[in-house]
């Protein structure tokens, strides 16, 4: 294919993603009350905790337009969640195309575990945050109380859904570039205590200051990453085999340096054409030679 008609298969892929978000997004806001009732509840509401014990915070909305704004953000948040299959699945059929044809065969495997690792993600991340969200009222200063606006608190939510969504991706990630025969599981191993450390800064990064935070995105992705450095590296020894031996880069291939006998020399007939004044030719020789 041209640039141009990459660009077009770009362009057509992610209209198509972007058409599937828009459409569970639109049947995502007549259920969004209930969503958002969903996500805020991990908030400790001062209404069944002890009012200034520093445990519970009051849940606000600030703005005359605030609510129809959290009511769109929402909405595009279930979208984006909802609509990861297929925007997932074209992404990969944008990538297919350069695979051969032996590895095609797999792309429905990496599709289907595509969404679920991003959901779960997603679902780790709503498990998170009952279980840090008192952990950072604890720090609110005696008989002093907490408002938090729903906003602020969906914004955290969604950052944290989308972090560990991805994080999730990973090793997903890491399977379709050993397919495509662009890492090798090898140098995948080779990687592990950057990857390791890389998962552990991005991981304090991106949630909450309490080390359980942090360690129940670290340690499940770090497992992800060795999963999918097992996965390449038996993918490496059948390609492997497929291939027949592979010599290393300071080991001499095998070659058969015997002399052949070659064939008896022959006569060469000679060439007759009307008018030639050139040397002549007696039994097959010029009268040089």
């Amino acid at each position: 294919m041209s640039l141009v008609d990459h660009l077009r298969e770009l362009r057509n892929r992610l209209a198509i993603g972007v058409l599937a978000i828009f459409v569970v997004t639109v049947v995502a806001m007549f259920f969004a009350k209930d969503i958002m009732s969903l996500l805020t509840e991990p908030l400790p509401n001062c209404l069944e905790e002890e009012p200034g014990s520093g445990r519970c915070a009051d849940l606000v909305q600030q703005g005359l337009t605030s609510p129809f704004t959290t009511y769109v953000k929402v909405s595009l948040f279930t979208g984006l969640v909802l609509a990861s299959p297929v925007w997932l699945y074209q992404l990969w059929a944008f990538i297919a195309p350069g695979l051969h044809q032996n590895e095609k065969r797999y792309s429905a495997a990496v599709v289907a575990f595509g969404a679920p690792l991003f959901l779960t993600g997603v679902y780790v991340a709503h498990w998170l945050l009952p279980r840090a969200i008192p952990v950072l009222l604890q720090f609110t200063p005696d008989n002093a109380g907490n408002l938090v606006t729903v906003s602020d608190l969906l914004d955290i939510t969604v950052r944290l859904a989308i972090a560990f969504g991805f994080a999730f991706e990973l090793p997903l990630v890491l399977v379709m570039l050993n397919l495509g025969g662009v890492v090798s599981g090898r140098r995948m191993l080779g990687w592990w205590r950057g990857m390791v450390m890389g998962i552990a800064v991005f991981a304090a990064i991106v949630t909450p200051t309490d080390p359980m935070s942090m360690l129940a995105l670290a340690v499940p992705v770090t497992a992800l990453y060795f999963v999918a450095t097992g996965i390449a590296l038996l993918n490496d020894r059948r390609r492997g085999r497929a291939a027949g031996p592979e010599l290393g880069d300071d080991e001499a291939s095998d070659l058969d340096l015997t002399p052949e006998p070659i064939d008896a020399p022959g006569r060469v007939a000679p060439p007759r054409s009307s008018g030639d004044d050139g040397p002549r030719r007696s039994g097959g020789f010029d009268d040089v030679t």
